[in-house]
């Protein structure tokens, strides 16, 4: 790792200040740091009705769809990409949002040439587990309910998230096979939470090693897991841990990124081999002196120009 990039981690992770005492708060920092000019994007906004409450997502079309460049869309355009990536945001299951995310989702838009739907979930600790998983599972099911106005099959379809967002496809694809819908044709897990275990007693050496100079620390992780599932026997559920799950097959086609200094790196690679195990097709890379976090990084920086070829090369598969 770069040295100044090592120093600045190293001065982030000594912060004293626990994600519990001032999620509220990041939550407007998220959103202050991400500010977006709306007319130049390529988007509209969609309601999906679980019950008799609703779910916000944000539907992005790649640029080239000049003709669809239209702020403040309240309707679906009748020509839209045949290829869909449902999104779910990271932040630990308590921050993060689609407008965080805007830029993120629509940089995923250009580059995939996919249609891209960002879920705005529940978040905890206001809504704890399972809130989340459910709401996008909805969100999901809603997509194979409406293929047909997408233009695509159950194999167009792939599920992506980063962190947390990453522990939630996971999870949603699990859902998915359990409950008898249509399993996404692939999932793409960028440096997943997929275990319940992030103290000194963790069984993974990124924990370890990882988990205290690196900005996401393991203490800041286990503060997540506490806001998140405050029940104890609620984490030993393979729709919180995956990697817990006693039966993996019948998954999408899997692509995970880890990165090299998280202390989420190794069980993000183990939830891979555990899907190989169960004869799912699985490709996983780590990025070479990478952060978590480096997704959402400004393009073009160049962890996230690498995410998108190893995205591209497992999409055209």
């Amino acid at each position: 790792m770069k040295f100044i990039q090592k120093v600045v981690a190293k001065i982030i992770s000594t912060s004293k200040i626990s994600i519990k005492q001032v999620y509220k708060v990041h939550r407007k920092v998220l959103n202050l740091m991400n500010p977006y000019f709306r007319p130049l994007y390529n988007l509209w906004d969609h309601k999906v009705m679980a019950g008799n409450r609703e779910i916000p997502v944000r539907i992005f079309l790649p640029q080239g769809n000049k003709k669809f460049r239209i702020s403040r869309r309240k309707s679906r355009p009748s020509e839209i990409p045949s290829r869909v990536i449902v999104f779910f945001h990271g932040g630990g299951w308590v921050t993060g949002n689609i407008e965080s995310y805007t830029k993120v989702c629509a940089n995923m838009a250009n580059q995939t040439g996919h249609t891209v739907i960002s879920v705005d979930y529940l978040l905890a600790p206001e809504n704890p587990f399972p809130a989340g998983p459910e709401d996008c599972y909805q969100v999901v099911k809603e997509v194979f309910e409406e293929l047909d106005s997408f233009h695509c099959k159950s194999d167009d379809v792939t599920l992506i998230g980063d962190s947390a967002g990453g522990n939630l496809a996971a999870v949603v694809s699990l859902m998915a096979r359990d409950r008898g819908i249509c399993i996404p044709g692939k999932q793409i897990l960028i440096y997943p939470a997929t275990y319940n275990d992030h103290s000194g007693s963790s069984p993974f050496e990124s924990v370890h090693e990882n988990g205290t100079d690196y900005i996401l620390t393991s203490q800041q992780v286990q503060d997540y897991l506490d806001l998140y599932v405050p029940n104890e026997q609620d984490r030993l559920c393979p729709y919180f841990a995956p990697l817990l799950a006693e039966d993996l097959s019948n998954q999408p086609n899997t692509l995970i990124i880890t990165a090299e200094f998280d202390p989420l790196r190794d069980e993000g690679e183990a939830y891979g081999e555990r899907l190989k195990e169960f004869d799912n097709y699985v490709e996983i890379y780590r990025m070479k002196d990478a952060l978590h976090g480096f997704f959402t990084l400004p393009w073009p920086s160049e962890e996230v120009k690498k995410s998108y070829e190893y995205i591209n090369n497992f999409l055209k598969r």
